[in-house]
Parts: C-alpha cells; structure tokens; sequence
C-alpha cells in the first residue's frame, strides 16, 4: 500500500513584501502565522511529504504569484512543493515552475476557463497540474436533485459549491461534478477543502472526502479542519484520500509533523517515517 502523505500548508499574502503565512477561520478572521521560508524549512526538517504554498490573494488582487518568496522557500526545502495563487496561464504556470515549484495548484482561473486543466497538464505533464476545490456546504432544493451530486450526511442530504477568489465568490457549479471534469480534462490531483470546516478544528469534512475520493481516480488532498493526529487518522481510515493538508497544527506547534505520523505508524495508517538529515 502506498505511503499516505502529510502536508503542511502555507496560507500566504504579500502585506509585508518578504510574504507572511497567515491562518484565518472558514476563509476570514485570518491571523499571523510566521514566515513562509522559515516554516517551509522547519517542516522539512520535520519529516513534512510536501508542502503547498497557496498566495491566497493573487487572484482577487488580479496579480502574479508572489514567484520571489517561493525562490526563497525552494532554496532551503527539497521536498516537493506545490504552490497557487493567481495562475492564469502557461506563462504563470512556467514562472513558478522555473522559481522552484514542482507543481501547480488551480483554482479560480480552472474554473473561469476550464480548457487550462488540458493546456497545463499537456505542457507540464498532469502530474504537475493540481486543481484546487474550495467547496462550500449547500441545502438541496427538491428541484435540484437532478442536476446536483448529492452527500448523504448525519444532518441531511447536501450538495457542495465551487467558490473562486479566496472563497469570496461562488460559482453555482457543483465541487463533485468539477472533480470530476478536472480528472477528464488532464488533472493529475485534486486539493479538496471543506470551507465549512476550514480553521474550525473540528475535523476533515468526512462525507464530502469520502464521496469525491470514490468518483475520481486520481489522489484526493483531504484539507480543512485539522485539529490533532486523530482528525488526520479519521480521514485516512474512513475515506481513500491519499494526503491530509493540515495547517493550524502545524503552524501554531500543537502538535509536531513527526509526532502525527508516529501516531498514525502506530495506528496502522502506511506513512514515511524517514525524517531530514
């Protein structure tokens, strides 16, 4: 069985021009969280699979990727790093690419102009190409039952929305049903998160992982909600994602990288134990 992957996450913007890492609750109420590289480098030395570096304002600022932190971050962490925020075209995609990033990760620009998902992943290969879903919790109006991919949840039946922009905006189009044509269209990963469990602690979004980690066969980056190792431990046993992002954990050292795979090893959840030299 394959290794499940940890990931840290950096949630970035450019109020201070070196970039700051940030963490806010279900997309707001954001709070200092410390320096990309400096965070970058400490979870690497942790024994971190990946890390993936998000500039959370790049695209509602309509500007390119902060490219000059993610220089900086790539030159101390040889682990791979995915980094989005603002990626419009071949030109962004190839910016990152050339400033350290291994992959790309897509969201608001995928979902204004789909054709991106092929352009990216015919270019760079779809392996380097990851679509970002920032998905909200919706009612279900009776009306909608065919058009929607409906979760079936302890609280009721519910369908999930796309939102692009920083979670800002939605777009009416329905997060399972975009899984899968980003698949369809080139996507070599899809990084799910719960907008409703985002910076909550409360746990991953169990029903939502599970359904999109069943409809697609590419891996599925479960995100939004950690809070210990056993939100992290839930996820793994209870759906077929093959990676836990995780951010307000790691960031504000409640718990430490090595600490959460030690805990999974010993619940029987395949991770990489080797940690940095």
């Amino acid at each position: 069985m394959l290794s499940r992957r940890i990931i840290p996450c950096l949630d970035c913007d450019l109020a201070v021009p070196e970039g700051r890492v940030i963490k806010g609750v279900e997309f707001e109420q954001h709070k200092l969280a410390g320096s990309p590289p400096e965070l970058a480098e400490r979870y690497y030395q942790e024994g971190a699979d990946e890390i993936v570096f998000l500039d959370i304002t790049a695209s509602l600022d309509r500007r390119e990727t902060m490219s000059h932190v993610v220089e900086s971050t790539s030159e101390k962490v040889f682990i791979p790093l995915t980094v989005g925020g603002g990626v419009k075209g071949l030109k962004d995609a190839r910016k990152l690419f050339n400033s350290g990033a291994d992959k790309v990760t897509i969201n608001t620009g995928a979902l204004k102009s789909p054709s991106l998902i092929n352009e990216l992943s015919e270019r760079f290969g779809s392996q380097a190409c990851v679509v970002a879903i920032d998905a909200k919790r919706r009612s279900l109006d009776s009306s909608e039952d065919q058009k929607r991919a409906v979760v079936k949840t302890s609280s009721g039946i519910f369908w999930y929305e796309c939102s692009i922009y920083g979670g800002s905006q939605f777009t009416g189009r329905d997060a399972i049903k975009w899984a899968k044509e980003a698949e369809e269209r080139g996507a070599g990963e899809i990084l799910l998160t719960s907008m409703d469990r985002d910076g909550t602690t409360e746990g991953y979004d169990i029903p939502l992982t599970e359904r999109v980690s069943e409809e697609v066969s590419i891996p599925v980056i479960a995100s939004g909600g950690c809070g210990n190792p056993e939100h992290i431990y839930e996820v793994f046993n209870e759906t077929e994602a093959s990676a836990a992002l995780a951010a307000s954990i790691f960031h504000f050292e409640s718990h430490s990288i090595e600490e959460v795979k030690n805990y999974l090893d010993e619940k029987g959840i395949p991770v990489r134990l080797e940690t940095t030299p």
